[in-house]
């Protein structure tokens, strides 16, 4: 067997296509679908509504199993997950936040502005863990199935990575809060991460009794979402589906 991660022959392919499995690929009950949608459209950004319990270990076990299972460009599995736990190790990361907030801040004017600094934007001190998600973008060498032509599928496998716990965390009654007002200079030395991994996520997780019915910046009148059909083409850019089709 070749090496993990080392060039495969002609030979070596040919060989493993006759030793492929496959599952049933039928659509889920009724049931089980409407769990999964369930967890789509209830998943929400936390902020204010994390408890101080602590996450079990075998729950936050499984949800790291979740994200180590998402898609990757080229199977390269580029991620690695940095648990924090620490309580003055979570300081240091809000207080990374306030400076980087208060800069963000500035950039927001008039009413805009005032309605910008009444948002809470982040759970670092109230969530029980905290959770950064790495790209590790040389995992695989500097050739890599499928990132040949856009250098950026490894990024975006990681994304699919936090996508994949986000939507386990829900089923748990875990929440996740993306905190991205963060310089990542700053992540690199609480933590530290080599400059060579890329800091892709930084995320707070903790038990929650409650969540938003809808967006918490939706309710809070920042931005409303968008109609679906104002964003699907059809056949090309700016063709909008024909009616009934």
């Amino acid at each position: 067997m070749p090496r993990p991660n080392a060039p495969h022959r002609a030979d070596d392919v040919t060989s493993a296509e006759s030793s492929l499995h496959f599952v049933d690929a039928a659509p889920f009950c009724e049931a089980d679908r409407a769990a999964v949608y369930r967890a789509i459209e209830t998943r929400r950004d936390v902020r204010n509504e994390f408890l101080p319990d602590p996450i079990a270990p075998e729950v936050l076990r499984r949800l790291l199993e979740a994200a180590h299972r998402a898609p990757s460009v080229g199977f390269m599995q580029p991620w690695n997950f940095v648990v924090v736990r620490e309580e003055a190790v979570r300081r240091r990361i809000h207080g990374a936040f306030e400076r980087a907030n208060a800069a963000a801040a500035r950039l927001f004017a008039g009413e805009t502005g005032e309605a910008y600094r009444a948002l809470k934007l982040q759970g670092l001190l109230e969530a029980p863990v905290h959770l950064t998600v790495t790209c590790d973008r040389d995992r695989c060498g500097p050739v890599v199935l499928g990132r040949t032509q856009d250098p950026a599928m490894d990024l975006y496998s990681c994304v699919c990575a936090v996508q994949n716990l986000w939507l386990a965390a829900r089923a748990e009654g875990i929440g996740v809060g993306w905190v991205s007002i963060l310089e990542k200079s700053d992540l690199r030395t609480i933590l530290g991460i080599p400059e060579e991994i890329e800091i892709v996520a930084h995320l707070c997780l903790g038990r929650v009794a409650r969540l938003h019915s809808s967006p918490e910046l939706e309710q809070r009148r920042w931005r409303s979402r968008l109609a679906l059909d104002d964003l699907v083409f059809e056949g090309g850019w700016g063709r909008r589906a024909t009616e009934g089709a």
